[in-house]
């Protein structure tokens, strides 16, 4: 059983790391769309709602690895600290950058955002019973989790709309779809069922996402082959 509980931290670590790995892919996949962003001076039909998705997830998730709420956790502590930073520099892009309207929407949000974090770290302090406090907040990183998975199924709409990949990111799927996957195995090794479900579903998304890119990807170049002018010579 030693041996095995070592196998198990090995891989656990192992499946942590290459999660950051990932997570920094993750993090990075969208500066090409911030580069026309800040090229364009203009948020085009660029959604911000997937960056507040996800900085509402990576904040919980932050609060639910800290050793206060859920030992032998750091890895999600770390890699959610980091992924605030990186979102919230992209919501202050978008910002800057969007028109009247959305940018009221984002400021909005994103105030909107904090004070739920902010109750969500208090309320959860008024718990006295530490198992009661790991599952409340477990079930709220869940949600937040199944929350941030889901939103790309806004640009999965827009692309099966218009038959275009042009405003769904492929390394963005693809990093979303190899960091699920690496905290998924996380959670199983670590026997943490609010990091392994969440992580199963945004596999399950993250893998539907690069079908319909591969699948339109292709259905576009087929029509760029087809000439322009037909000769009935």
């Amino acid at each position: 059983m030693v041996l095995l509980g070592s196998i198990f931290s090995i891989c656990r670590d192992a499946a942590g790391v290459a999660g950051h790995i990932f997570a920094f892919g993750l993090f990075l996949s969208p500066l090409d769309t911030f580069r026309r962003v800040i090229r364009n001076k203009t948020t085009e039909q660029f959604s911000g709602l997937p960056y507040i998705y996800a900085l509402l997830n990576c904040l919980i998730c932050l609060w639910y690895g800290t050793p206060v709420i859920s030992p032998r956790n750091t890895m999600v502590m770390t890699v959610n600290s980091i992924g605030a930073v990186f979102q919230l520099v992209y919501i202050m892009l978008f910002i800057a950058y969007g028109e009247k309207g959305k940018k009221i929407k984002m400021i909005g949000l994103l105030l909107a955002v904090f004070g739920l974090f902010i109750v969500v770290v208090a309320g959860s302090l008024q718990i006295a019973d530490l198992p009661l406090r790991r599952n409340v907040v477990g079930i709220l990183s869940c949600a937040s989790l199944v929350s941030m998975f889901a939103s790309p199924l806004f640009i999965i709409n827009l692309v099966i709309r218009t038959k275009s990949v042009e405003f769904m990111p492929f390394y963005l799927s693809l990093s979303t779809f190899l960091m699920s996957i690496s905290f998924f195995l996380y959670g199983l090794f670590n026997y943490d069922l609010f990091v392994y479900a969440p992580n199963g579903i945004g596999t399950v998304l993250g893998s539907i996402q690069l079908v319909l890119y591969c699948y339109y990807s292709r259905v576009a170049k087929e029509e760029s082959r087809e000439p322009l002018i037909v000769s009935y010579a």
